[in-house]
């Protein structure tokens, strides 16, 4: 793993270091030696150019294998095996009440009781909640990330006996077994077993209490079994702990009396936890090199166990660079959801990267369910597949459903803190389940249309004449882009708000020969604010108590890209509306309308801070620890800065804005991407299955850095991740400040054609893209979907990850492999038919079809059965394109039959929410009619476009065809038919896009 560490001048002549390690250690990792310490590069970012102060600080990276750090609530989850949980659900007090059922449930051990809470929610969501019934103190649930509170449905008690009880949860037929000792709970649709909780006996809750100051507490985890021995020592006359599989682990505690009050009652006074007896190292304190992780709270963890059997593809939990389809973690690592900032991420890999969904998906051929796992503080999601059959759960199954042994996949939950909070959408199509968590969580924000387009970026364009270059070569090569990012170094000293003053004096005449030119730009607007009384920022935040505070109750302070650098409180929600102030024009100097913005460093980067990320123990508004929130900060510091953009257009406005980090419900407030990935192959492979995953988990506006942001592409693999690039739903070339300049126009003429070409399909189907986007926004399915989302159950398409679809309509292989010179398309579908947007030669359904590719083919097919509009005048932006005509692609089914629609707006305001300006026109050929209707007559929005083409695929030559406009008359339109690949192109009907209208083919 490659390691950032911070050196300065002295430090490279032999003095010391200005801080310690700075990053990505490999999380999970065991311990190993240190080997093969190898020097990828120094980057200078210091000095006064680039405004870190007189240290100059340089950046070294580093490869040097390491362990993870504060792992001790891993250690301890982990450490509890498969078994008899020690946790019992007190049946006598249950409390049914009109909105959810409540009870106890147990530790036979500790005798510390636990509040369980269960409600059916509307649309077949099952809610478990699990918290401490009388803790010392709070404990953090999220915020802010559900929509509202889910409506619910009546539970009943349809079944009890001496040792269970069972709960209707709605009128979809859903059941709930509670078995009483060991505690675990069934969820059943008839006679079908959905999913088992706690039934392997995991359920692990750390309940607050108060520290015992021992001799053991002060010895360090590092000693191992050492710590043993003294623990031995020095506590003969304590009881025995507990061991992990008999439910104690960190849970031991001396005994309380025995069965408590009703689960309802939580007004009573806490009552206060005895003192423990012996704790686990790490508990209550770990040092991790030079950084100490203080835990006031002591050991807090959560964790819970879930069986899906029928199941063997699980999916979702972004983000890892890994395959779609998720791997068993037995014998290995779990997947890390920790938000961090990694330098050079590795591939096929669970490790931790910049964002975090706690989301996963199970489907088979029967239903698709989720668990949505709703905690924000670290956490490790172990897979292993089973046998159900092999278990008495297994038993069960097989008499239920008369079978032999049932394939299962176990999924187990740890958190670091919070408490037991999980959503489980019960489908049963992969669509339901997309619906259910669209109404928890929020759907994908409808982004401006101009951000579909292309978009240039690269650390760092150098000044406004280099701006004015880039953007002339555009012109001078025909190549459309909607916009120009700039990075950090455009701004005074990494002052953010700012603008370099020398590079970048005259930053609204910069913007307004954009604007002119029908262009945007984008500027980045990091949440490390540089330590500076001279900067404006940065004394309102201090002044304002508005930054992160240490454990002591300073402000928290950490190196970043501006020298020392102080971190705003992003969960204050009084800091979160001072900052989206800050985007105002007369706050903004020199912003202008055209002007968006990148939220980088996000996690947040911390390049002082332990994993290069805030110390676990920084305390936020509300005095919550920051282990309890630290996924959260990136969604809360994209939330402030979408928030700012429409406050500047009066709510007008939507906005864009790109997050590094992210959690679920991101998808409310704009588009992300992997990451700093690297100019190779497997990283243009590894594009594909991260942002599918980011589609199942609700984040379709999604994307990679074209080209790779480190390292240099050769033009073949430039070429190829353009193409790829163009059908993923954020196209973005990207690149590090090390590499070479990398303008399309740079790699000669043949490239930049085959570049052009691929840039040019993009905006060609903007409508269709744009269309996908609204579906999205109002329904929650991913705009680039996997195949089994469409063909559920069709198993050949589990597990593949290398092809996708757009929408419904287009399906999508693009080329991945060095000097290809054929591709393996499966086509998926029973019955159906598939048409080559290139050659529109037709293909049977379903099969595996080797299609033989050259350096211009992208393998792109329109499923029968479907009507994909298209502009196909493109020109030098997406705002230039408005109101010119369209093209539709009319594929036939083998039934002669297919639909589609298209959605129209002014493409940047919420005049489509608010006051039902825009057009969503249905599309329907049958019969030898194509007729045009509205998909949804609340809506109105007068434009001049008109329909230039119909191109019909898969039809026989007719004798005419005649247009039937709205008030009544005919017209017989020209067209022209190619017998051999059976494509029928009518000219010019010449009718505006909005107007109903029939064209039959006699």
């Amino acid at each position: 793993m490659c390691v950032r560490v911070c050196v300065s001048p002295q430090a490279e002549a032999g003095g010391a270091a200005v801080g310690g390690p700075l990053s990505g250690d490999r999380p999970g990792r065991g311990p190993e030696q240190l080997q093969d310490v190898r020097t990828k590069r120094f980057l200078q970012v210091g000095g006064v150019s680039h405004g870190l102060g007189g240290a100059g600080l340089r950046v070294c990276f580093v490869c040097v294998p390491t362990p993870p750090p504060f792992l001790a609530f891993h250690r301890r989850q982990r450490g509890l095996q498969p078994g008899h949980s020690p946790y019992w659900a007190l049946l006598e007090s249950l409390q049914l009440g009109p909105d959810a059922a409540r009870l106890q449930l147990i530790n036979e051990v500790t005798k510390v009781p636990l509040l369980l809470e269960l409600w059916g929610l509307q649309g077949n969501v099952t809610r478990i909640r699990i918290k401490e019934l009388n803790p010392l103190r709070p404990r953090f649930e999220v915020p802010d990330v559900l929509v509202a509170e889910p409506p619910v449905e009546r539970l009943a008690v349809t079944g009890r006996d001496e040792g269970s009880l069972e709960l209707s949860l709605g009128p979809a037929g859903h059941r709930l077994l509670v078995t009483e000792k060991p505690f675990r709970m069934d969820l059943l649709q008839g006679r079908e077993l959905l999913c088992s909780v706690n039934a392997r006996g995991l359920l692990f809750f750390e309940h607050l209490r108060q520290r015992r100051d021992s001799f053991s507490d002060k010895v360090s985890s590092s000693v191992g079994s050492l710590w043993d021995k003294i623990k031995t020592l020095f506590h003969r006359d304590t009881p025995r702990e507990p061991t992990a599989e008999e439910g104690g682990a960190a849970e031991g505690q001396e005994e309380t009396t025995g069965r408590t009050e009703d689960a309802g009652n939580q007004s009573e006074k806490p009552t206060e936890a005895p003192a423990e007896a012996v704790e686990e190292p790490g508990s209550w304190e770990e040092t991790f090199k030079t950084h100490t992780d203080t835990k006031p709270n002591g050991p807090t963890s959560v964790g819970l166990d879930f069986s899906l059997p029928g199941f063997e593809h699980v999916y979702g939990i972004p983000e890892h660079a890994d395959s779609l389809r998720l791997r068993t973690t037995e014998g290995g690592d779990p997947y890390r959801l920790y938000n961090l900032d990694v330098f050079q991420y590795e591939l096929y890999n669970p490790m931790a990267l910049y964002g975090s969904v706690p989301l996963l998906l199970a489907h088979s051929t029967r239903r698709t369910l989720g668990i949505f796992w709703l905690n924000a503080a670290e956490t490790w999601v172990d897979i292993s597949s089973n046998t159900a059959g092999k278990t008495l759960f297994g038993k069960l199954l097989d008499y239920m459903q008369g079978g032999g042994e049932t394939p299962q996949t176990d999924v187990r939950w740890m958190s670091e803190s919070g408490i037991v909070d999980v959503f489980l959408l019960l489908g049963p199509t992969p669509a339901a389940v997309a619906g259910q968590y669209a109404a928890l969580t929020g759907t994908q924000a409808l982004p401006p249309l101009f951000a579909l387009g292309y978009h240039q970026s690269r650390w760092n364009y150098n000044d406004e004449e280099d701006v004015a270059a880039v953007e002339r070569g555009f012109e001078e090569h025909a190549l459309p882009c909607d916009v120009l990012w700039l990075d950090i170094e455009h701004a005074d000293g990494k002052r953010y708000f700012t603008w370099d003053p020398s590079k970048f004096p005259r930053p609204r005449d910069m913007l307004e020969r954009l604007a002119a030119k029908k262009r945007k730009m984008v500027s980045i607007v990091d949440p490390h604010i540089k330590v500076d009384s001279g900067y404006r920022v940065h004394n309102e935040l201090r002044s304002r108590g508005f930054y992160v505070k240490t454990k002591d109750g300073s402000d928290y302070e950490g190196w970043c890209w501006p020298g020392s650098a102080a971190y705003p409180d992003f969960t204050n929600p009084e800091m979160r509306a001072w900052w989206a102030s800050m985007f105002a024009y007369d706050q903004y100097e020199g912003s202008t309308e055209n002007l968006f913005t990148w939220n980088d460093m996000n996690e947040p980067s911390v390049f002082s801070g332990p994993e290069v990320t805030m110390h676990k123990d920084a305390v936020h508004h509300g005095g919550w620890e920051h282990r309890d929130l630290h996924n959260l900060y990136g969604l809360y510091v994209q939330m402030a800065t979408a928030e700012g953009q429409i406050q500047r257009s009066g709510g007008q406005h939507r906005p864009f804005v790109l997050s590094r980090a992210f959690f679920a419900g991101s998808q409310r407030y704009g588009a992300v991407w992997t990451g700093d990935n690297a100019a190779e192959w497997e990283h243009l492979k590894i594009s594909i299955p991260m942002c599918l995953s980011f589609g199942l988990a609700g984040l379709s506006f999604c994307g990679s850095d074209v080209g790779g942001f480190f390292k240099n592409p050769e033009a073949e693999l430039l070429v190829r991740w353009y193409q790829a690039g163009a059908f993923q739903p954020f196209f973005r070339a990207h690149a590090h400040l090390d590499t070479a300049r990398r303008e399309p126009w740079l790699f000669g003429d043949e490239n930049v054609a085959l570049i052009r070409a691929a840039i040019r399909q993009r905006y060609a189907l903007l409508p269709f893209w744009y269309t996908a986007f609204y579906r999205s926004h109002r329904h929650g399915l991913p705009v680039m979907r996997p195949l089994w989302m469409e063909y559920p159950e069709d198993a050949t398409t589990f597990a593949i990850d290398d092809q996708y679809m757009i929408d419904r309509a287009l399906l999508v292989h693009p080329v991945t492999e060095q000097g290809a010179r054929g591709v393996q398309v499966y086509l998926p579908g029973k019955g159906e038919v598939w048409y080559d947007v290139t050659s529109h030669q037709k293909h049977h359904a379903p099969q595996t079809l080797y299609v033989p590719v050259t350096m211009s083919s992208v393998p792109v097919f329109q499923r029968g059965g479907t009507v994909v509009p298209r502009q196909e005048r493109v020109r030098r932006s997406t705002e230039c394109m408005r109101g010119d005509p369209f093209t539709l692609y009319v594929a036939l089914s083998p039934q002669g039959t297919a639909e589609g629609d298209l959605f129209l707006d002014d493409g940047q305001s919420f005049d489509y929410e608010t006051k039902a300006r825009y057009l969503h026109r249905q599309f329907t050929f049958a019969g030898n009619t194509l007729t045009a209707s509205s998909a949804d007559p609340r809506g109105s929005f007068d434009t001049p476009a008109w329909l230039e083409r119909v191109v019909i695929l898969g039809t026989g030559k007719p004798a005419a065809v005649i247009l039937h406009p709205a008030d009544g008359s005919e017209t017989r339109l020209d067209f022209h038919h190619e017998a051999e690949t059976s494509v029928l192109t009518l000219r010019k009907p010449g009718v505006r896009i909005g107007d109903d209208w029939a064209i039959v083919l006699r």
